[in-house]
C-alpha cells in the first residue's frame, strides 16, 4: 500500500526500507496539465474528473484559481523550463480564447516556458468554430486534440456524444485548417459496432490527414452507467481483429504506431504524452489534476480536490492539494514499465536509473521472465516490447509488479 501523507510535508516524508537510491543527478523533463472539468454532457463511458455544466460555468473564478494554484506551485518547480503543456478535461474548448490567453500568460509570468513549447488544448466538435479555434490560436495554442469518437452517427448517439457526424468532419477540416498539429481521438470496439464500420471510421479520420491520431478500444471502466448497465459490445475476437486492421491501414496511410493508441505523421508525435510515457515529471493544476515531481532524494505525485466548487474553495487557503504521497522504492520499478513499455520501441537502458534512481539490476528477475515468455526483447542498450507484448500488455506488467 502506497502511504498517503498531508500536503505541504515534501520534507516530512523519507522513503521507506532500506534505501537503494542513487539519487537522481538531474531532474527529468517537465510539462504542465490543466485540467478544465466541466462538459456540457457526461458520456456513459466517461471515467474521467468531468462534471455536467448544468448551470453557468464560473469560468472567470475558476481561471483565478488556476492561476493561484499555479502560483503557489512554482516553489516545487523553481528554475525548471516547461517542456509542455496540455489543456485537458473536461471539455476545454468551452472556455473562451480570453480565458486560455489569460492562464498562458500567467505561465508566461512564473514559469521558464520553453520557446516553441507544444501547447494542446483539448475540443469538442459540438462546442467550436472558425472564431473560436483563432482565438486559441492567437493566445498560444498550436496544437489541438478534437474528441471525434466516430464519424458514424449511429456510434455517437451510442456514446452520448454532442456532435453528429457533419459537426465531427467540419470541426476536424477547420482544425486542420488553422493548426499544423492536429489529433483526433477516435474509438472502436463500440455498441454493436462491425469489423467494416470502424474501418470505415479509419478511412474518414485518414482521408482528412491530420498529423496525429488516437485509436483507442472502447473499455467499460468502473462507475460509469456503461459499466453498470454494459452495452452490447464486440466480442473479444472481433476488437482484435478491429485492432489489427486498423493498424494495418493506418500504416499503409504512413501514420506511424509509436505507442499503444498513438499513431503519428513521421515527427509529429504528441511531445506531451511522450514525457508520460517517458516517465518524465509533470505539475497538474485544476479540479482533480495529478502530479510526478522528481527531487534528489524521492519522487513524489500530488491529487488536488476532485470537485470543482471544493477546489475553488481551498485554492486561496493554500490547500489546492488534497494528498500527496512518495513513490516506494518498491513501485518505482513497475511504475516505470507501465509508462515505457506503451512505447513500440521501449526505452534506451539507461533512462531507468536516470528516472528512477534504481540500477536496472533492481527488475533483472523480473526482466528475464518478460523475456523468457517472449513479451520483451532486451538487444544492446534498449529495451522493448515484442508484439506479442504490445497484444498483451497487462499480462507483461503484472510481471513487474512483483519486483
Amino acid at each position: 500500500m502506497i502511504p498517503i501523507y498531508p500536503a505541504n510535508s515534501l520534507s516530512a516524508a523519507p522513503l521507506q526500507g532500506n534505501v537503494t537510491l542513487s539519487g537522481l543527478s538531474n531532474p527529468p523533463p517537465l510539462s504542465l496539465y490543466i485540467h478544465i472539468p466541466w462538459c456540457v454532457r457526461k458520456c456513459p463511458y466517461c471515467d474521467f474528473n468531468s462534471h455536467e455544466a448544468k448551470q453557468e460555468i464560473p469560468e472567470a473564478a475558476y481561471v483565478d484559481a488556476l492561476i493561484q494554484d499555479l502560483e503557489q506551485a512554482t516553489p516545487l518547480i523553481w528554475g525548471r523550463k516547461i517542456h509542455s503543456v496540455f489543456f485537458g478535461g473536461g471539455t476545454p474548448s468551452l472556455f473562451s480564447g480570453e480565458s486560455i490567453d489569460r492562464i498562458l500568460s500567467h505561465v508566461r509570468m512564473l514559469t521558464p516556458l520553453e520557446y516553441g513549447a507544444e501547447i494542446t488544448l483539448e475540443a469538442n466538435p459540438g462546442t467550436v468554430d472558425t472564431a473560436h479555434f483563432q482565438a486559441y490560436r492567437d493566445a498560444g495554442i498550436n496544437r489541438v486534440s478534437l474528441g471525434i469518437q466516430s464519424f458514424d452517427d449511429r456510434y455517437l448517439k451510442a456514446l452520448g456524444r454532442i456532435h453528429d457526424t457533419a459537426q465531427a468532419q467540419a470541426a476536424a477540416a477547420l482544425a486542420i485548417e488553422t493548426f499544423e498539429r492536429v489529433n483526433l481521438d477516435v474509438m472502436y470496439a463500440l455498441p454493436e459496432q462491425t469489423l467494416e464500420d470502424a474501418l470505415s471510421d479509419a478511412k474518414m479520420a485518414c482521408a482528412l490527414n491530420p498529423a496525429h491520431l488516437s485509436f483507442y478500444h472502447l473499455t467499460l471502466e468502473p462507475n460509469t452507467p456503461f459499466h453498470r448497465t454494459p452495452p452490447s459490445l464486440p466480442d473479444d475476437d472481433t476488437s482484435a481483429t478491429m485492432q489489427e486492421e486498423i493498424e494495418q491501414y493506418l500504416a499503409q496511410q504512413g501514420y506511424v504506431n509509436y505507442e499503444t493508441s498513438a499513431f503519428s505523421k513521421p515527427g509529429m508525435q504528441c511531445k506531451h504524452n511522450l514525457n508520460y510515457w517517458t516517465f518524465g515529471d509533470y505539475l497538474g493544476i485544476g479540479a482533480g489534476a495529478h502530479s510526478k515531481l522528481s527531487f534528489h532524494d524521492k519522487l513524489i505525485r500530488q491529487a488536488r480536490h476532485k470537485h470543482p466548487k471544493r477546489y475553488m474553495e481551498f485554492v486561496p487557503q493554500g490547500k489546492a492539494v488534497d494528498q500527496e504521497w512518495v513513490i516506494e522504492q518498491e513501485a518505482l520499478g513497475f511504475e516505470f514499465m507501465m509508462n515505457t513499455l506503451r512505447l513500440h520501441d521501449g526505452f534506451a537502458t539507461d533512462l531507468f536509473q536516470q528516472r528512477t534512481g534504481l540500477p536496472l539490476i533492481s527488475i533483472e528477475k523480473s526482466l528475464a521472465d518478460a523475456i523468457q515468455q517472449g513479451l520483451v526483447t532486451h538487444q544492446s542498450s534498449r529495451i522493448a516490447p515484442t508484439l506479442k507484448g504490445r497484444r498483451f500488455l497487462n499480462n507483461l506488467l503484472e510481471i513487474f509488479l512483483d519486483d
